[in-house]
């Protein structure tokens, strides 16, 4: 039955999600696959129906794993197989399609470490000894930066070698499972074209393999171990040179998921400790990987003596190591880097087999000066503009069914530092409020119906409520950089619209106040007078929108060219239909059109607006949201530490609460929470209560409670002292009632004062929101 249903509903259909749905749905992994699965009917056909369903799982966002917790035996066995698989090299045996939905599911084995079923396979292939994988010279050199790993790596040689020849030869297997993986997928991507004929089982291929890349980097326990062996493989270097990544159209999505995982690979932090690094470490590693360079020019490579006695500023740019590095042959360059443990040694009288072009970009990328992160996030606009607008790897329209790979951060359940949770929510809700402007333009334009008039100009056949032609536009304001930056403090424009609409629909746009967000947009079509709109075909080609832009509202103009102030009422009203708005333009999207216009000689953007787009207010505040979040990562310290780990999925989740923490406040005020002392003793049931005061009359809220600390520190030094506490003295309570000065008894001189019989878990509640730490309440 599964070889049937495998090959004549799966394949023949081409892995069609309409199949697989129908399978999942009548649970055909759970009342059928995985009940009947032993590894003697462990086939082909079997393997790849279970991995499918598992993937549909995950692709429907249900719980995918459970069945296998339920019967966990064969499991391992089940693993080792589909390792096996994802290594074999001909297409015959598995086509490449099926290679592709392998990898999927060994991505998603990747991403649930939290399933001791699943790490406890999985932690076999990124742990410590997959360092074998390493050239012998680059071994050397990573375990004598951390002398403990010496240590460590002297252990697992030992119990190696009293391994019989079977375990001996699967631990082998597993350890190196990754690196052979790459070397896999390396010749795969050596066999696509520069040009002609693709086959997009390779291009689908190669994008899910660098998914996989980017999730294990992106975590730290698949990270610590694997960064090392990744950056030894120099993949990186290899796909940015391959000719996939040279194809506009089909290495897209390629290329924008390899410029993640570049970023992961030189992501600020110690792979080790896993503590974040700052700016000053990230310059004395650059610094230290240059001078390593020049000290190995120095002493052996006289044609490099110019570079090696040069400042690192003065040779750590790309084109000054191209320069230096371009006129050398293959030989010395493979010299170069095999000194610095790149590459293993070039056999004497034997020509280096790596192409010059590899050598090269592997000498230039790794020693160039890097931008910081902090730096890269301040210089970027906040602004949507057409580019990303449109472009669906990164917001995926509303018929995306789950089924491709996406260029986007993923939410896991851990992250590497304070600045890459941030990061990801800040790319996340940046390109999610993306979605919606690029809804709200589609509907817009639209409605303003742009044909293409018979002088070559624009004309507007219809209208709309939330955008206007432009009348004119100016840049009034470019200011001085701040010191240390290379883009203006701010930009101003003026944009002169014609309010010839009713009443309602004007006072709205006369409505517009400070920091609303606005968008210019600029539409060339090419349709004659009078053609119809398709909301099937794409949007852009149609209504030919060449640019769109961002810029906030700094106030309507007057009469005499001055901002109208918010604030005095009533406002001044202005005669005829005419008004101009003055706005601030983003200044790094400003720089960076003006760097490509002067550069490239491209048309000055800022000339050809012809519409005005305003969005209703309530949903419009994202540019608020990433200023804040954009301050917040320039800010230092943020977060507490007890809630720091929590956030990044670290340490023990109820070590926040305030019972297991050091600084516990020892009195609390409850003010008015307790009606009489009566409610205070049925609220700490298992306690003595001792009241400082003995008149009854006077026992009346509100209490100051004291309560015995215990865990912290201070218990721990008494115990350490002998003195231990008395049992009774932990469990007693000091109430104080204090009567407020001057106001006479309690609750009669409060207006309004508290009238419900909180019950003890409640006050529970209170209690641990007033300490230090987390609270759910």
């Amino acid at each position: 039955v599964i070889e049937d249903v495998y090959t004549k509903e799966i394949v023949r259909s081409k892995f069609a999600i309409r199949k697989i749905m129908l399978l999942e749905f009548s649970q055909y992994l759970e009342n059928y696959l995985w009940m009947n699965y032993s590894p003697e009917v462990s086939s082909k056909a079997y393997l790849m129906s279970i991995c499918s369903m598992v993937n549909e799982k995950f692709r429907e966002n249900v719980p995918a794993w459970e069945t296998f917790k339920k019967k966990p035996e064969h499991f391992p066995f089940f693993f080792k197989c589909i390792l096996e698989a994802s290594l074999v090299e001909n297409d015959s045996e598995y086509s490449l399609h099926e290679q592709t939905v392998l990898l999927l599911f060994l991505d998603h084995c990747f991403n649930s470490l939290e399933v001791d079923l699943i790490r406890g396979q999985v932690q076999q292939l990124i742990s410590l000894p997959m360092w074998m994988a390493l050239q012998p010279k680059r071994l050397e050199q990573e375990l004598k930066k951390t002398p403990k790993l010496k240590k460590f790596w002297n252990l697992i040689k030992k119990n190696d070698e009293k391994m019989n020849e079977e375990t001996r030869m699967r631990a082998y297997q597993e350890r190196r499972f990754l690196s052979q993986l790459i070397q896999k997928f390396i010749s795969v991507l050596k066999s696509i074209p520069v040009s002609g004929p693709i086959s997009m089982d390779k291009v689908h291929y190669c994008e899910r393999f660098i998914e996989l890349m980017l999730d294990l980097e992106a975590l730290l326990p698949t990270r610590r171990w694997f960064n090392t062996v990744l950056d030894d493989s120099h993949l990186v270097v290899h796909c940015y040179l391959s000719s996939l990544a040279k194809r506009e159209k089909e290495g897209h999505l390629f290329c924008q998921l390899l410029d993640m995982l570049k970023f992961y690979t030189g992501f600020e932090i110690n792979d080790q400790t896993g503590n974040a690094l700052t700016e000053n470490e990230m310059t004395t590693i650059h610094y230290d990987r240059i001078t390593s360079l020049q000290r190995a020019a120095f002493a052996h490579f006289p044609e490099l003596y110019d570079f090696a006695l040069s400042n690192v500023a003065a040779v750590d740019t790309r084109d000054s190591l191209v320069k230096f590095f371009g006129p050398l042959s293959s030989n010395v360059l493979h010299r170069v880097a095999s000194y610095l443990c790149l590459l293993p040694p070039l056999p004497e009288g034997e020509d280096s087999s790596y192409e010059k072009e590899f050598l090269l970009e592997l000498l230039v990328s790794r020693h160039e000066r890097r931008i910081s992160q902090i730096q890269q996030l301040n210089q970027m606009p906040l602004y949507p503009t057409e580019k990303i607008i449109w472009d669906e790897n990164i917001v995926p329209t509303e018929y995306y069914s789950g089924e491709g790979c996406l260029a986007l951060p993923k939410l896991n359940l851990q992250f590497l530092t304070l600045h890459d949770y941030l990061l990801r929510n800040f790319n996340l809700f940046r390109l999610e409020s993306t979605y919606e402007i690029r809804q709200d333009i589609e509907d817009s334009v639209s409605r303003m119906k742009p044909w293409l008039s018979e002088y070559g100009g624009v004309v507007f056949g219809g209208w709309a409520r939330m955008a206007q032609p432009i009348v004119s536009f100016t840049v009034v304001e470019v200011a001085k950089p701040n010191i240390g930056e290379n883009w203006p403090m701010r930009v101003r424009a003026d944009v002169t619209i014609n309010l010839n609409v009713r009443d309602s629909i004007k006072d709205e746009w006369e409505g517009l106040r400070k920091h609303d967000v606005c968008f210019l947009i600029t539409v060339r079509p090419t349709q004659p007078y009078g053609t119809k709109f398709d909301r099937r075909r794409p949007f852009v080609e149609q209504t030919g929108l060449v640019y769109v832009r961002g810029c906030e509202i700094q106030g309507m103009l007057d009469e005499k060219g001055r901002v109208i102030e918010e604030g005095p009422e009533p406002k001044p009203r202005l005669k005829g239909d005419c008004r101009t708005y003055r706005v601030f333009l983003d200044p790094n999207q400003y720089q960076q059109d003006m760097t490509n216009t002067i550069q490239n000689r491209a048309e000055d953007v800022y000339e050809t607006f012809n519409i005005i787009m305003r969005r209703k207010p309530k949903e419009n505040n994202f540019k608020a949201v990433l200023e804040t979040i954009r301050n917040l990562m320039n800010t230092d310290c943020v977060v507490p530490d007890w809630l720091h780990d929590i956030i990044l999925g670290y340490g023990d989740p109820s070590s926040a609460h305030y019972s297991k923490m050091p600084n516990q406040i020892a009195t609390l005020d409850f003010n008015d929470t307790f009606l009489s002392i009566d409610h205070l003793k049925a609220s700490f049931p298992g306690y003595n209560i001792k009241v400082t005061v003995d008149n009854p009359v006077l026992q009346i809220p509100p209490f100051r409670i004291t309560f015995p600390i215990k865990g912290g520190k201070g218990q721990k030094r008494k115990e350490e002292d002998g003195n231990e506490e008395k049992p009774e003295e932990a469990k007693t309570l000091i109430v104080e009632p204090h009567v407020i000065p001057n106001r006479g008894p309690y609750p009669y001189n409060q207006p309004k004062c508290n009238t419900i019989q909180f019950t003890h878990t409640q006050i529970e509640a209170i209690r641990a929101g007033m300490q230090p730490g987390l609270t759910m309440v």
